[in-house]
């Protein structure tokens, strides 16, 4: 009878009926109220109703009763992180730890704990310990992605590969984890096929259902969003305030999309942030209220914005933040001429074998470029992927000192540089070998000397925009990305990675001398037609006209990894030209900083 009862429970559980599967604990608690089956069933059944002051009793309970016991411990302590009380599940987890040594979950559980409580380090060394134990288990393999994607390793992508041979998987919670970190790794497309199998597995699990109606929304499927969301309430009658928060959320990002600023403001001012430290909320009405035209409001609610992320950023890398950091890293490097007379001549693929990069200040009109290429059928692009910041970091571990330390690479290092560079492209994209291929990363501006020395004949475009419109623009992006969002903490340190980022550019345009142009967004807004022709001109496309056409092909392809992804799928507006003006008051400190730009590139300040 027990057993029978036990398997009764569990299928409840599998269907996702945790409320039968908690009926159906206390019933067999009746009957053997010392059974530890019957315990832990009610325990998990109460967790997976995200009751978890009630779940914390029943694992507490358990943890006392069998102090011999690993799996009771362990469950503890994940109890005790999901109410926020790290330090007693750091201990908890320990405690598993010395019961079962070998046990990779538990370091996973230790480094979860760790993380919250802000020692990065110690986190990330218990979750390499759990892949060194069992570097093959998607237990493993999604945890510490997800701790690298939270401190943006780039090499993330690399432990989801094999993401589609785990499903589904049995823990709902778990796959939920895999589709949020690839939404964070910009694959949005897959974590759509995860959500997707988990809504169509459990049609009761709220959380996933939310996550798809976001996702959905992120890649411009608006009436699949909208559907998501008012199916909602037929499926849960009734919705604990998380849910109800975050369907208002979402509901005004939605309300903004279509242009009705009221409601979206409505709903944001009502529902409030989705818990203390939510910046989101607070850079969504930001740009709710800029739209609205209260300057002053959406600077208010920028300062909270940036202070919230900057506190909960500097807990993931805290030197990014420090005062004596350099606002862009990569920016501080220069290759002298001397320096670039002493490279080797070596063979390197002619313009056509080499990549088309786009470059220029984040929030210049990069995306609206490379989408424009993209629509050529010549050309293939593929959203935002930090190759070369790989290709950097590979080097400087093996103590390459860049730019300085580039005439070292021989003619054997850049072909394996160029290997390198394509398979990760192959692996990002399918590879259309027909097309050439166009790699838009506004900040590789930084790595020019490694782009030169890899692909000596690229053709490379500058985004060039007007300099308080860029910085007013990145001031009021959600930025996950701890060096952006450290950068562009504040209008005048945004100013000052602005200038740091153009000064190492032009630098080094004067010593390598590339083959490059300068796009003005101001010139290709207002006359498409004339600067698609010169761009086309100088990539040597002949026909322009696929260019113009952009903004129909953004709008099939769906996912588009930047910012700009609700703009880029509309034709070209000017409404964006001397945006900065209506802040004319906040960017008196900032003047200054930027005039050595506004000089060299011709901008005027309106008196």
């Amino acid at each position: 009878m027990t057993e029978q009862a036990i398997r009764e429970i569990a299928a409840a559980l599998q269907r996702g009926e945790p409320s039968e599967s908690e009926r159906l604990s206390r019933l067999g608690l009746q009957r053997a109220p010392d059974d530890e089956n019957f315990s832990f069933l009610l325990a998990l059944s109460l967790q997976h109703q995200r009751r978890h002051a009630e779940a914390l009793e029943h694992y507490a309970s358990l943890a006392q009763r069998f102090p011999d016991s690993a799996t009771h411990h362990a469950n503890h302590a994940a109890a005790l992180r999901q109410l926020g009380r790290y330090d007693e599940a750091a201990q908890a987890v320990r405690a598993a730890i010395r019961l079962a040594p070998e046990q990779a979950s538990h370091y996973i559980d230790l480094g979860l704990a760790l993380g919250q409580l802000g020692d990065i380090d110690s986190a990330q060394n218990a979750m390499q310990k759990a892949y060194s134990l069992d570097p093959e288990s998607p237990l493993t393999r999604i945890h510490v992605a997800a701790l690298m994607a939270a401190v943006r390793d780039a090499e993330t992508h690399l432990l989801l590969r094999p993401w589609r041979s785990w499903l589904p998987l049995d823990d709902a919670d778990l796959q939920l984890l895999l589709a949020t970190t690839l939404t964070t790794i910009g694959d949005a497309n897959s974590a759509r096929v995860v959500l997707t199998d988990l809504v169509e597995r459990l049609p009761q699990f709220l959380p996933a259902r939310l996550q798809l109606a976001g996702i959905s929304e992120r890649m411009n499927d608006l009436d699949r969003a909208e559907a998501i969301l008012a199916g909602i309430p037929a499926r849960h009658p009734v919705l604990d305030e998380s849910a109800r928060v975050e369907i208002d959320h979402q509901q005004a990002t939605l309300a903004t999309r279509k242009g009705d600023y009221v409601r979206a403001r409505a709903l944001l001012e009502s529902a409030g942030p989705r818990n203390p430290q939510d910046s989101s909320h607070f850079f969504s009405l930001a740009e709710i209220l800029d739209k609205q035209g209260d300057t002053r409001g959406a600077m208010d609610a920028l300062a909270t914005a940036h202070a919230l992320q900057v506190q909960e950023l500097k807990v993931l890398t805290p030197l990014r933040f420090d005062p004596e950091a350099p606002v862009l890293p990569n920016a501080v490097g220069r290759l002298s001429a001397q320096e670039f007379a002493a490279w080797p001549q070596l063979t390197a693929p002619d313009t056509n074998g080499s990549p088309i990069v786009i470059v220029g200040f984040p929030r210049s009109g990069t995306t609206l470029l490379e989408q424009m290429l993209d629509a050529h059928p010549a050309l293939q692009s593929m959203d935002e992927h930090p190759f070369f910041t790989i290709l950097g970091s590979e080097l400087t571990d093996l103590g390459v000192e860049l730019p300085r330390d580039l005439y070292r690479l021989n003619q054997r290092d850049c072909d394996e540089l160029r290997k390198r560079y394509l398979a990760m492209v192959c692996e990002k994209v399918p590879r259309n070998w027909r097309a050439r291929l166009v790699d838009k990363v506004p900040l590789n501006m930084l790595w020019l000397p490694l782009i030169m020395r890899v692909f000596p004949h690229a053709k490379i475009i500058l985004c060039l925009r007007h300099p308080c419109d860029v910085v007013l623009s990145n001031y009021m992006q959600n930025y996950r990305s701890s060096l952006l969002a450290s950068a562009c903490a504040t209008l005048e340190r945004t100013a000052q990675a602005y200038v740091a980022a153009f000064e190492s550019w032009l630098h080094h345009v004067e010593v390598l001398k590339p083959d490059a142009m300068v796009s003005r967004y101001e010139d290709l807004v207002s006359d498409l037609p004339r600067q698609t022709e010169r761009i086309a001109s100088f990539l040597e496309l002949g026909d322009a006209t696929p260019l113009q056409r952009f903004d129909s092909h953004a709008r099939e392809k769906g996912f588009i990894a930047t910012p700009s992804y609700t703009e880029v799928i509309k034709p070209v507006s000017r409404k964006a030209v001397n945006r900065w003006l209506r802040y004319r008051e906040y960017f008196e400190p900032v003047l200054p900083i930027l005039q050595p730009m506004l000089t060299h590139w011709g901008y005027e300040i309106p008196q």
